[in-house]
């Protein structure tokens, strides 16, 4: 399980002794960004979009491909249709979630093309702010 910064910035070494790994976003988020996200005094810092949430993904979905194996992710990351077609254009073809966010997620993925998001995504992650991103979200939802 990817939970925290090291775990992702280290899967490539031991993605070849795996048979899949697993991203969890809440965890990963609230370890690569020190924000405790139970804490109302700053959980708006919560930031699912910040640049090195998303770094450490894509270097995890890397290191299964690389390692040829299934990369999956769960939490809430995963569960948000708003984050669908993002996580696709990185390369995530996995996702676990509650059964009550399995329509609205499953309509979002299908009506994607994900061959149109992934250089946008991977090129603007490289070098994208918080607000970028935002802006890039809002673009291939077609918001």
């Amino acid at each position: 399980m990817i939970e925290i910064p090291a775990a992702a910035l280290s899967a490539h070494n031991f993605a070849k002794h795996l048979d899949f790994l697993s991203i969890g976003t809440n965890d990963l988020i609230q370890y690569t960004l020190a924000i405790d996200r139970i804490d109302d005094s700053v959980n708006y810092l919560y930031d699912p979009l910040h640049p090195a949430v998303l770094r450490l993904i894509q270097l995890t979905l890397q290191a299964g491909r690389g390692a040829k194996i299934p990369v999956s992710m769960c939490g809430e990351m995963a569960s948000d249709p708003h984050y669908a077609r993002l996580l696709l254009g990185l390369g995530l073809t996995e996702f676990s979630m509650q059964p009550s966010a399995l329509l609205e997620q499953k309509q979002a993925i299908n009506s994607a093309n994900v061959i149109q998001f992934e250089a946008k995504v991977n090129r603007r992650i490289q070098r994208g702010s918080p607000e970028q991103i935002e802006r890039l979200l809002t673009e291939i939802n077609g918001d």
